[in-house]
Protein backbone atom coordinates (compact mmCIF):
# COMPACT_ATOMS: atom_id res chain seq x y z
CA UNK A 1 0.00 0.00 0.00
CA UNK A 2 1.67 3.42 -1.14
CA UNK A 3 1.88 5.64 2.21
CA UNK A 4 1.12 9.42 2.57
CA UNK A 5 2.06 11.94 4.82
CA UNK A 6 -1.47 13.69 5.50
CA UNK A 7 -4.83 11.77 5.51
CA UNK A 8 -8.62 13.46 4.93
CA UNK A 9 -10.13 15.03 7.44
CA UNK A 10 -13.97 15.88 7.47
CA UNK A 11 -13.36 18.84 10.02
CA UNK A 12 -10.47 20.76 11.44
CA UNK A 13 -11.28 19.95 14.82
CA UNK A 14 -10.89 16.13 13.53
CA UNK A 15 -7.61 16.87 11.90
CA UNK A 16 -5.97 18.58 15.15
CA UNK A 17 -7.15 15.86 17.31
CA UNK A 18 -6.19 12.80 15.10
CA UNK A 19 -3.27 13.75 12.87
CA UNK A 20 0.01 12.91 14.18
CA UNK A 21 3.92 12.58 12.45
CA UNK A 22 3.69 9.23 11.46
CA UNK A 23 7.12 8.73 9.82
CA UNK A 24 8.61 6.03 8.25
CA UNK A 25 12.27 4.40 10.21
CA UNK A 26 13.70 5.03 6.29
CA UNK A 27 12.81 7.78 4.60
CA UNK A 28 14.45 8.72 1.49
CA UNK A 29 12.94 11.65 -0.96
CA UNK A 30 14.13 9.92 -3.93
CA UNK A 31 11.97 7.36 -3.63
CA UNK A 32 9.19 8.73 -1.41
CA UNK A 33 8.33 11.51 -5.20
CA UNK A 34 9.52 9.50 -7.83
CA UNK A 35 10.44 5.77 -7.14
CA UNK A 36 6.87 4.60 -5.76
CA UNK A 37 5.15 6.27 -8.35
CA UNK A 38 7.35 4.61 -11.48
CA UNK A 39 5.08 1.96 -12.10
CA UNK A 40 2.89 2.45 -14.19
CA UNK A 41 5.39 3.89 -16.85
CA UNK A 42 2.90 5.96 -17.93
CA UNK A 43 2.05 8.19 -14.92
CA UNK A 44 2.51 11.87 -16.30
CA UNK A 45 5.01 13.35 -13.98
CA UNK A 46 6.11 16.61 -15.75
CA UNK A 47 5.18 18.93 -18.57
CA UNK A 48 7.27 21.45 -19.43
CA UNK A 49 5.81 24.22 -21.07
CA UNK A 50 8.42 25.85 -22.59
CA UNK A 51 9.08 22.28 -25.19
CA UNK A 52 5.58 20.79 -24.67
CA UNK A 53 7.41 17.43 -23.52
CA UNK A 54 6.08 15.42 -21.27
CA UNK A 55 8.04 13.03 -18.20
CA UNK A 56 6.50 10.17 -16.63
CA UNK A 57 7.81 9.73 -12.96
CA UNK A 58 10.17 6.09 -14.68
CA UNK A 59 11.80 8.55 -17.02
CA UNK A 60 12.47 11.08 -14.13
CA UNK A 61 13.55 8.49 -11.40
CA UNK A 62 16.09 7.01 -14.18
CA UNK A 63 17.49 10.35 -15.17
CA UNK A 64 17.92 11.07 -11.37
CA UNK A 65 19.83 7.34 -11.21
CA UNK A 66 21.89 8.25 -14.03
CA UNK A 67 23.09 11.70 -12.60
CA UNK A 68 23.42 10.40 -9.48
CA UNK A 69 26.30 7.71 -10.53
CA UNK A 70 28.12 10.50 -12.47
CA UNK A 71 28.44 12.52 -9.26
CA UNK A 72 29.77 9.65 -7.50
CA UNK A 73 32.29 8.75 -10.22
CA UNK A 74 33.08 12.45 -9.97
CA UNK A 75 33.84 11.89 -6.22
CA UNK A 76 30.41 13.22 -4.61
CA UNK A 77 29.88 11.70 -1.43
CA UNK A 78 27.02 11.35 1.41
CA UNK A 79 27.48 14.54 3.33
CA UNK A 80 28.81 16.45 0.01
CA UNK A 81 27.38 19.68 -0.72
CA UNK A 82 25.82 20.43 -4.04
CA UNK A 83 24.50 23.34 -5.39
CA UNK A 84 21.22 23.46 -7.71
CA UNK A 85 21.37 26.64 -9.75
CA UNK A 86 18.61 25.94 -12.33
CA UNK A 87 14.81 27.44 -12.76
CA UNK A 88 11.81 25.49 -14.42
CA UNK A 89 13.09 22.68 -15.93
CA UNK A 90 13.14 19.03 -15.46
CA UNK A 91 16.80 18.69 -14.95
CA UNK A 92 16.44 20.66 -11.35
CA UNK A 93 14.09 18.14 -9.67
CA UNK A 94 16.14 15.48 -11.20
CA UNK A 95 19.55 16.80 -9.49
CA UNK A 96 17.72 17.08 -5.94
CA UNK A 97 16.84 13.54 -6.55
CA UNK A 98 20.02 12.46 -7.67
CA UNK A 99 22.11 14.25 -4.68
CA UNK A 100 19.48 12.75 -2.06
CA UNK A 101 20.21 8.81 -3.92
CA UNK A 102 23.80 9.69 -3.03
CA UNK A 103 23.09 11.22 0.50
CA UNK A 104 24.45 14.50 -0.68
CA UNK A 105 22.71 17.52 0.21
CA UNK A 106 21.62 19.99 -1.87
CA UNK A 107 21.73 23.78 -1.78
CA UNK A 108 18.59 25.47 -3.99
CA UNK A 109 19.58 28.69 -5.83
CA UNK A 110 17.52 31.08 -8.06
CA UNK A 111 18.80 32.23 -10.99
CA UNK A 112 17.45 35.22 -10.14
CA UNK A 113 20.61 35.96 -7.75
CA UNK A 114 23.15 37.49 -8.85
CA UNK A 115 27.27 37.16 -9.09
CA UNK A 116 27.82 37.34 -5.12
CA UNK A 117 24.69 35.72 -4.16
CA UNK A 118 25.62 32.78 -5.92
CA UNK A 119 29.26 33.35 -4.88
CA UNK A 120 28.35 33.38 -0.95
CA UNK A 121 26.40 30.27 -0.93
CA UNK A 122 28.52 28.06 -2.80
CA UNK A 123 31.42 29.39 -0.69
CA UNK A 124 29.21 29.13 2.46
CA UNK A 125 28.00 25.92 2.33
CA UNK A 126 31.03 24.53 1.08
CA UNK A 127 29.69 22.96 -1.79
CA UNK A 128 31.97 20.24 -3.60
CA UNK A 129 29.45 20.48 -6.70
CA UNK A 130 27.05 22.92 -8.42
CA UNK A 131 24.29 22.18 -11.67
CA UNK A 132 23.95 25.18 -13.07
CA UNK A 133 21.34 26.79 -15.65
CA UNK A 134 23.48 28.34 -18.82
CA UNK A 135 22.24 31.83 -18.09
CA UNK A 136 24.21 31.78 -14.87
CA UNK A 137 27.04 30.58 -16.66
CA UNK A 138 29.88 33.53 -16.01
CA UNK A 139 28.48 33.82 -12.20
CA UNK A 140 29.13 30.37 -11.72
CA UNK A 141 32.39 30.45 -13.39
CA UNK A 142 32.92 33.94 -11.35
CA UNK A 143 31.99 32.22 -7.68
CA UNK A 144 34.40 29.04 -8.97
CA UNK A 145 37.28 31.23 -7.53
CA UNK A 146 36.21 31.46 -4.01
CA UNK A 147 34.56 28.08 -3.39
CA UNK A 148 35.38 24.65 -3.27
CA UNK A 149 33.83 23.08 -6.09
CA UNK A 150 35.33 20.04 -7.65
CA UNK A 151 33.00 20.05 -10.65
CA UNK A 152 30.26 22.71 -12.18
CA UNK A 153 27.86 20.54 -14.18
CA UNK A 154 26.51 22.56 -17.36
CA UNK A 155 23.18 22.61 -17.70
CA UNK A 156 22.00 22.91 -22.22
CA UNK A 157 20.37 26.44 -23.37
CA UNK A 158 16.58 25.73 -23.81
CA UNK A 159 13.32 27.88 -24.79
CA UNK A 160 12.18 30.09 -21.91
CA UNK A 161 8.62 29.99 -21.45
CA UNK A 162 7.76 33.62 -21.04
CA UNK A 163 10.36 36.78 -21.68
CA UNK A 164 13.58 36.98 -22.81
CA UNK A 165 17.19 35.70 -21.32
CA UNK A 166 20.80 37.34 -21.74
CA UNK A 167 22.23 34.81 -23.64
CA UNK A 168 25.00 32.84 -21.86
CA UNK A 169 28.18 34.13 -21.78
CA UNK A 170 31.04 31.81 -23.01
CA UNK A 171 34.78 31.26 -22.34
CA UNK A 172 34.90 31.74 -18.46
CA UNK A 173 37.70 30.08 -16.91
CA UNK A 174 36.28 28.05 -13.80
CA UNK A 175 38.03 26.98 -11.07
CA UNK A 176 36.99 23.80 -10.83
CA UNK A 177 36.07 20.86 -13.68
CA UNK A 178 33.21 22.00 -15.67
CA UNK A 179 31.03 19.45 -18.01
CA UNK A 180 28.65 19.22 -20.07
CA UNK A 181 25.15 17.37 -18.27
CA UNK A 182 24.71 15.33 -21.37
CA UNK A 183 28.69 14.51 -21.43
CA UNK A 184 28.32 13.53 -17.24
CA UNK A 185 25.70 11.21 -17.23
CA UNK A 186 26.22 10.01 -21.25
CA UNK A 187 26.74 6.17 -20.34
CA UNK A 188 25.61 5.74 -17.13
CA UNK A 189 23.02 3.40 -15.79
CA UNK A 190 20.10 4.44 -14.60
CA UNK A 191 19.87 2.01 -11.61
CA UNK A 192 21.25 3.40 -7.92
CA UNK A 193 20.25 2.20 -4.79
CA UNK A 194 19.25 4.89 -3.04
CA UNK A 195 21.16 5.93 0.25
CA UNK A 196 20.29 4.43 3.45
CA UNK A 197 18.34 7.55 5.23
CA UNK A 198 15.81 8.21 7.92
CA UNK A 199 13.58 11.62 7.61
CA UNK A 200 15.99 13.22 9.75
CA UNK A 201 19.17 12.52 7.08
CA UNK A 202 20.51 16.06 6.01
CA UNK A 203 18.52 16.87 2.84
CA UNK A 204 19.19 20.49 1.79
CA UNK A 205 20.51 23.85 3.01
CA UNK A 206 18.36 26.86 2.25
CA UNK A 207 19.15 30.48 2.67
CA UNK A 208 17.21 33.54 4.25
CA UNK A 209 18.06 36.54 4.98
CA UNK A 210 18.09 38.53 8.09
CA UNK A 211 18.16 42.05 9.16
CA UNK A 212 21.44 41.69 10.40
CA UNK A 213 24.62 39.77 8.89
CA UNK A 214 24.65 37.57 5.79
CA UNK A 215 22.06 35.53 4.69
CA UNK A 216 21.94 32.28 7.12
CA UNK A 217 22.09 28.68 5.88
CA UNK A 218 18.86 26.67 7.33
CA UNK A 219 19.73 23.09 7.59
CA UNK A 220 17.30 20.14 7.02
CA UNK A 221 16.84 17.14 7.33
CA UNK A 222 14.48 14.96 4.87
CA UNK A 223 10.89 15.41 6.78
CA UNK A 224 11.02 19.18 6.01
CA UNK A 225 9.41 17.42 2.29
CA UNK A 226 6.88 15.23 4.40
CA UNK A 227 6.07 19.00 6.34
CA UNK A 228 5.35 20.56 2.83
CA UNK A 229 3.75 18.00 1.38
CA UNK A 230 1.64 17.33 4.29
CA UNK A 231 0.37 21.00 4.15
CA UNK A 232 -0.16 21.40 0.53
CA UNK A 233 -2.60 18.71 0.91
CA UNK A 234 -4.56 20.65 3.15
CA UNK A 235 -4.28 24.39 1.38
CA UNK A 236 -4.87 22.39 -1.84
CA UNK A 237 -7.80 20.74 0.04
CA UNK A 238 -6.99 16.89 -0.44
CA UNK A 239 -6.90 16.99 -4.21
CA UNK A 240 -3.14 16.25 -5.23
CA UNK A 241 -3.11 13.11 -6.45
CA UNK A 242 -3.55 11.28 -9.81
CA UNK A 243 -5.62 13.85 -12.05
CA UNK A 244 -4.18 16.88 -10.30
CA UNK A 245 -2.11 19.40 -12.42
CA UNK A 246 -0.37 21.87 -10.37
CA UNK A 247 1.93 24.92 -11.47
CA UNK A 248 3.45 27.84 -9.71
CA UNK A 249 5.30 31.26 -11.23
CA UNK A 250 6.94 31.11 -8.49
CA UNK A 251 11.39 29.33 -9.01
CA UNK A 252 11.71 26.48 -7.74
CA UNK A 253 15.20 27.41 -5.39
CA UNK A 254 12.39 28.35 -2.77
CA UNK A 255 11.11 26.14 -0.54
CA UNK A 256 6.93 26.33 -1.09
CA UNK A 257 7.48 26.07 -4.51
CA UNK A 258 10.03 23.42 -4.21
CA UNK A 259 8.52 21.38 -1.51
CA UNK A 260 5.37 22.21 -1.46
CA UNK A 261 4.50 22.56 -4.96
CA UNK A 262 6.51 19.91 -7.12
CA UNK A 263 7.48 17.29 -4.53
CA UNK A 264 4.29 18.20 -2.17
CA UNK A 265 2.22 16.69 -5.27
CA UNK A 266 4.56 14.22 -6.64
CA UNK A 267 4.50 12.97 -2.85
CA UNK A 268 0.72 12.37 -3.97
CA UNK A 269 1.32 11.27 -7.74
CA UNK A 270 0.06 14.75 -9.37
CA UNK A 271 1.54 16.18 -12.63
CA UNK A 272 3.22 19.60 -12.40
CA UNK A 273 3.71 22.01 -15.44
CA UNK A 274 7.15 23.62 -15.35
CA UNK A 275 7.05 27.11 -17.02
CA UNK A 276 10.28 28.72 -16.18
CA UNK A 277 9.68 33.01 -16.40
CA UNK A 278 12.05 36.06 -16.50
CA UNK A 279 9.12 37.95 -14.82
CA UNK A 280 5.28 37.42 -14.19
CA UNK A 281 3.37 38.08 -17.38
CA UNK A 282 -0.56 37.94 -16.58
CA UNK A 283 -1.82 37.01 -19.95
CA UNK A 284 0.82 34.44 -20.12
CA UNK A 285 -0.08 33.05 -16.92
CA UNK A 286 -4.13 32.83 -17.81
CA UNK A 287 -2.78 31.20 -21.33
CA UNK A 288 -0.41 28.37 -19.61
CA UNK A 289 -3.63 28.15 -16.86
CA UNK A 290 -5.63 26.67 -19.76
CA UNK A 291 -3.68 25.22 -22.37
CA UNK A 292 -2.60 22.26 -19.90
CA UNK A 293 -5.76 22.54 -17.84
CA UNK A 294 -3.84 23.61 -14.42
CA UNK A 295 -6.27 22.52 -11.83
CA UNK A 296 -3.95 23.70 -8.73
CA UNK A 297 -1.75 26.86 -8.68
CA UNK A 298 0.66 28.79 -5.92
CA UNK A 299 1.12 32.21 -6.53
CA UNK A 300 1.54 35.22 -4.51
CA UNK A 301 -0.92 37.81 -3.39
CA UNK A 302 1.10 40.39 -5.42
CA UNK A 303 1.21 37.92 -8.72
CA UNK A 304 -2.71 37.43 -8.07
CA UNK A 305 -3.27 41.33 -8.12
CA UNK A 306 -1.37 41.69 -11.49
CA UNK A 307 -4.18 39.31 -12.80
CA UNK A 308 -6.67 40.99 -11.77
CA UNK A 309 -6.33 43.37 -14.58
CA UNK A 310 -7.08 40.36 -16.80
CA UNK A 311 -10.41 39.24 -17.87
CA UNK A 312 -10.87 35.08 -16.45
CA UNK A 313 -13.69 34.67 -18.71
CA UNK A 314 -12.02 34.97 -21.44
CA UNK A 315 -10.24 31.07 -20.88
CA UNK A 316 -11.19 27.91 -20.29
CA UNK A 317 -9.69 27.21 -17.15
CA UNK A 318 -9.55 23.86 -14.99
CA UNK A 319 -8.27 25.69 -11.58
CA UNK A 320 -9.95 24.75 -8.34
CA UNK A 321 -7.37 26.05 -5.86
CA UNK A 322 -5.03 28.82 -5.49
CA UNK A 323 -2.84 28.78 -2.54
CA UNK A 324 -1.03 31.94 -1.80
CA UNK A 325 1.67 33.25 0.49
CA UNK A 326 4.84 35.32 1.42
CA UNK A 327 2.53 38.39 2.76
CA UNK A 328 -0.95 39.10 3.51
CA UNK A 329 -3.93 38.16 1.58
CA UNK A 330 -6.04 41.47 1.05
CA UNK A 331 -10.28 41.31 0.60
CA UNK A 332 -10.16 43.18 -3.35
CA UNK A 333 -8.52 39.57 -4.17
CA UNK A 334 -10.81 36.89 -2.66
CA UNK A 335 -13.67 39.02 -3.63
CA UNK A 336 -11.97 38.99 -7.46
CA UNK A 337 -12.21 35.15 -7.03
CA UNK A 338 -15.79 35.11 -5.92
CA UNK A 339 -16.74 37.28 -8.92
CA UNK A 340 -14.94 35.70 -11.53
CA UNK A 341 -14.90 32.07 -10.82
CA UNK A 342 -17.95 30.00 -10.19
CA UNK A 343 -16.03 27.34 -7.78
CA UNK A 344 -12.44 28.50 -6.90
CA UNK A 345 -11.03 28.42 -3.45
CA UNK A 346 -7.99 30.75 -2.68
CA UNK A 347 -6.29 29.21 0.77
CA UNK A 348 -3.67 31.63 2.32
CA UNK A 349 -1.13 30.03 4.21
CA UNK A 350 2.19 31.02 6.53
CA UNK A 351 5.37 29.51 6.98
CA UNK A 352 9.23 30.71 7.11
CA UNK A 353 12.21 28.34 5.53
CA UNK A 354 13.48 27.44 9.21
CA UNK A 355 9.79 26.49 10.31
CA UNK A 356 7.93 24.85 7.06
CA UNK A 357 4.07 25.83 6.57
CA UNK A 358 2.36 25.71 9.79
CA UNK A 359 -0.85 27.85 9.51
CA UNK A 360 -3.29 28.37 6.89
CA UNK A 361 -6.99 29.61 5.91
CA UNK A 362 -7.89 26.49 4.71
CA UNK A 363 -11.94 27.38 3.14
CA UNK A 364 -12.83 23.43 3.34
CA UNK A 365 -12.19 23.30 7.35
CA UNK A 366 -13.10 26.97 8.12
CA UNK A 367 -14.84 30.54 7.14
CA UNK A 368 -12.15 32.15 5.55
CA UNK A 369 -11.31 35.96 7.37
CA UNK A 370 -9.97 38.45 4.88
CA UNK A 371 -7.11 39.69 6.18
CA UNK A 372 -6.03 36.83 8.86
CA UNK A 373 -3.14 34.42 8.66
CA UNK A 374 -5.63 31.93 9.52
CA UNK A 375 -5.25 28.91 12.09
CA UNK A 376 -2.93 26.16 12.94
CA UNK A 377 -1.99 23.55 10.35
CA UNK A 378 -2.39 19.83 11.74
CA UNK A 379 1.12 19.08 13.70
CA UNK A 380 1.79 21.85 15.17
CA UNK A 381 1.18 24.86 18.09
CA UNK A 382 1.20 27.93 17.56
CA UNK A 383 1.47 30.71 20.25
CA UNK A 384 1.84 34.36 20.78
CA UNK A 385 4.36 35.14 23.04
CA UNK A 386 5.07 38.19 24.76
CA UNK A 387 8.28 39.48 23.42
CA UNK A 388 9.85 40.41 27.14
CA UNK A 389 8.53 37.41 29.05
CA UNK A 390 7.99 34.95 26.66
CA UNK A 391 4.88 34.08 27.91
CA UNK A 392 1.41 33.27 26.05
CA UNK A 393 -0.91 36.54 25.50
CA UNK A 394 -4.40 36.45 25.83
CA UNK A 395 -6.51 37.39 22.78
CA UNK A 396 -6.43 40.53 21.17
CA UNK A 397 -2.44 41.48 22.14
CA UNK A 398 0.60 41.52 19.70
CA UNK A 399 3.42 39.70 20.31
CA UNK A 400 5.48 37.43 18.79
CA UNK A 401 4.21 34.04 16.95
CA UNK A 402 6.02 31.10 18.25
CA UNK A 403 5.64 27.37 16.79
CA UNK A 404 5.76 23.85 18.51
CA UNK A 405 6.02 20.69 16.12
CA UNK A 406 4.54 17.79 17.27
CA UNK A 407 7.98 16.42 16.08
CA UNK A 408 11.26 18.49 15.66
CA UNK A 409 12.00 16.83 12.51
CA UNK A 410 9.87 18.49 9.91
CA UNK A 411 11.64 21.78 11.17
CA UNK A 412 14.79 23.07 10.68
CA UNK A 413 17.82 21.47 12.40
CA UNK A 414 20.26 24.69 12.78
CA UNK A 415 21.86 27.37 11.16
CA UNK A 416 24.51 26.05 8.81
CA UNK A 417 27.64 27.16 11.09
CA UNK A 418 25.58 29.60 12.83
CA UNK A 419 24.96 28.28 16.85
CA UNK A 420 24.25 31.47 18.28
CA UNK A 421 21.84 32.29 15.95
CA UNK A 422 20.37 29.30 15.77
CA UNK A 423 19.95 29.34 19.97
CA UNK A 424 18.19 33.07 19.41
CA UNK A 425 15.76 31.35 17.46
CA UNK A 426 14.37 28.87 20.45
CA UNK A 427 12.72 29.22 23.40
CA UNK A 428 12.31 26.24 25.09
CA UNK A 429 9.57 24.24 22.75
CA UNK A 430 9.05 27.03 21.22
CA UNK A 431 10.71 28.33 18.07
CA UNK A 432 10.72 32.27 17.67
CA UNK A 433 9.56 33.42 13.99
CA UNK A 434 10.47 37.03 14.50
CA UNK A 435 7.00 37.66 13.75
CA UNK A 436 4.50 39.87 15.22
CA UNK A 437 0.75 39.05 15.76
CA UNK A 438 -2.49 38.76 17.66
CA UNK A 439 -4.74 35.85 18.17
CA UNK A 440 -8.65 36.51 17.96
CA UNK A 441 -11.08 35.05 20.40
CA UNK A 442 -11.74 32.44 17.56
CA UNK A 443 -8.58 31.16 17.00
CA UNK A 444 -7.47 33.17 14.13
CA UNK A 445 -4.02 35.03 13.93
CA UNK A 446 -3.51 38.31 12.32
CA UNK A 447 -0.25 39.25 11.05
CA UNK A 448 0.97 42.89 12.38
CA UNK A 449 4.71 43.14 11.16
CA UNK A 450 7.88 42.12 11.10
CA UNK A 451 10.14 42.22 14.38
CA UNK A 452 13.27 42.66 13.14
CA UNK A 453 14.08 44.92 9.49
CA UNK A 454 13.47 42.44 7.02
CA UNK A 455 11.45 43.37 3.72
CA UNK A 456 8.73 41.20 2.45
CA UNK A 457 8.52 42.38 -1.55
CA UNK A 458 6.76 40.47 -3.88
CA UNK A 459 6.72 37.62 -1.52
CA UNK A 460 10.57 37.61 -1.31
CA UNK A 461 12.30 38.01 1.95
CA UNK A 462 14.76 40.49 1.53
CA UNK A 463 17.75 41.24 4.37
CA UNK A 464 18.37 45.36 3.80
CA UNK A 465 22.00 44.51 5.35
CA UNK A 466 22.49 42.91 2.02
CA UNK A 467 21.07 45.94 -0.22
CA UNK A 468 23.47 48.03 2.01
CA UNK A 469 26.45 46.36 1.74
CA UNK A 470 26.22 46.64 -2.24
CA UNK A 471 25.27 50.74 -2.29
CA UNK A 472 28.59 51.04 0.51
CA UNK A 473 31.01 49.50 -2.14
CA UNK A 474 29.99 52.74 -4.55
CA UNK A 475 33.05 54.89 -4.60
CA UNK A 476 30.19 57.53 -4.06
CA UNK A 477 28.39 56.49 -1.40
CA UNK A 478 28.97 57.47 2.10
CA UNK A 479 26.28 56.14 4.14
CA UNK A 480 23.31 54.16 3.03
CA UNK A 481 19.80 52.84 4.64
CA UNK A 482 17.53 50.62 3.18
CA UNK A 483 13.78 50.03 4.19
CA UNK A 484 10.64 48.52 2.77
CA UNK A 485 7.95 50.86 2.32
CA UNK A 486 4.66 50.31 1.08
CA UNK A 487 3.16 49.29 -2.10
CA UNK A 488 -0.31 48.41 -3.82
CA UNK A 489 0.83 45.61 -5.92
CA UNK A 490 3.75 44.29 -4.37
CA UNK A 491 3.09 44.95 -0.66
CA UNK A 492 6.39 46.51 -0.37
CA UNK A 493 9.17 47.61 -2.44
CA UNK A 494 12.42 48.20 -1.33
CA UNK A 495 13.79 52.05 -0.70
CA UNK A 496 17.03 53.28 -0.22
CA UNK A 497 17.84 56.52 1.71
CA UNK A 498 21.55 57.18 0.91
CA UNK A 499 24.22 59.91 1.81
CA UNK A 500 26.45 60.82 -0.83
CA UNK A 501 30.21 61.21 -0.75
CA UNK A 502 31.10 65.44 -0.50
CA UNK A 503 32.36 64.67 -4.61
CA UNK A 504 29.61 63.12 -5.59
CA UNK A 505 26.82 64.30 -7.69
CA UNK A 506 23.27 62.55 -6.11
CA UNK A 507 21.10 62.74 -9.32
CA UNK A 508 19.70 60.53 -11.82
CA UNK A 509 22.77 59.20 -13.33
CA UNK A 510 24.39 58.10 -9.56
CA UNK A 511 20.59 56.59 -8.74
CA UNK A 512 19.96 54.42 -11.95
CA UNK A 513 23.73 52.97 -10.88
CA UNK A 514 23.32 52.22 -7.65
CA UNK A 515 20.28 50.29 -8.55
CA UNK A 516 21.67 48.73 -11.42
CA UNK A 517 24.44 47.71 -9.24
CA UNK A 518 22.36 46.29 -6.81
CA UNK A 519 20.41 44.35 -9.57
CA UNK A 520 23.52 42.85 -11.13
CA UNK A 521 25.02 42.02 -7.66
CA UNK A 522 22.50 40.42 -5.75
CA UNK A 523 19.08 38.98 -7.46
CA UNK A 524 16.40 40.91 -9.66
CA UNK A 525 14.25 41.44 -6.80
CA UNK A 526 16.20 42.98 -4.22
CA UNK A 527 17.41 46.29 -6.34
CA UNK A 528 15.86 49.58 -4.48
CA UNK A 529 13.23 50.20 -6.79
CA UNK A 530 13.11 53.92 -5.23
CA UNK A 531 16.77 56.04 -3.89
CA UNK A 532 16.33 58.79 -2.07
CA UNK A 533 19.61 61.28 -1.25
CA UNK A 534 19.88 62.94 1.88
CA UNK A 535 22.35 65.18 3.61
CA UNK A 536 22.23 62.70 6.56
CA UNK A 537 20.86 59.22 7.75
CA UNK A 538 19.52 59.16 11.13
CA UNK A 539 21.83 57.22 13.68
CA UNK A 540 22.20 55.74 17.26
CA UNK A 541 24.49 56.74 19.97
CA UNK A 542 27.12 53.83 18.21
CA UNK A 543 26.70 55.20 15.02
CA UNK A 544 23.54 52.64 13.97
CA UNK A 545 21.41 53.48 11.27
CA UNK A 546 18.07 53.67 12.49
CA UNK A 547 15.78 52.01 9.83
CA UNK A 548 12.85 52.51 12.30
CA UNK A 549 13.13 56.25 11.69
CA UNK A 550 13.38 56.10 8.02
CA UNK A 551 10.25 54.26 7.95
CA UNK A 552 8.06 56.54 10.01
CA UNK A 553 8.95 59.46 7.49
CA UNK A 554 7.68 57.42 4.62
CA UNK A 555 4.68 56.63 7.07
CA UNK A 556 4.32 60.71 7.75
CA UNK A 557 4.90 61.42 4.35
CA UNK A 558 1.75 59.01 3.30
CA UNK A 559 -0.66 60.74 6.02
Amino acid sequence: MTWYVMDDYPTYERAREAFEWSFPERYNPATDCLGKHADPDDRLALVDAATDERYTYRELDEASGRLANALADRGIEPGDRVGVAAPQRPETPVAHAACWKLGAVTVPMTTLFGRDALAYRLADSGARAVVFDPTVRGDVAAASADADLAVAVALDARPWYVGERDPPETGEAFDCEVVDYETLVAGHSPAREPYDATPSTDTAIMYTSGSTGPPKGVRHGHALWLGRAAAAYNFFEGRLGAGAVCWTPADWAWGSALGGLLLGTWHYGGTVVAAPTKGFDPEAAFTLLEAYDVTEALAPPTALRMLMNEEPGAYDLSLRTVATAGEPLTPEILAWADENFADLSVNEYYGQTELNLVVANASRWFETKPGSMGKPLPGYEVAVLDPETRTELPAGEVGETAVTPADDRVVFSEFWNRPEATAEKRHGEWYLTGDLASRDEEGYLWFESRADDVIITSGYRVGPLEVERVLLDHPAVEQAGVVGVPDETRGEVIKAFVEATPDADPGDDLRADLRERARDRLAEYEYPREVEFVDALPKTSTGKIRRVELRERERDRDD
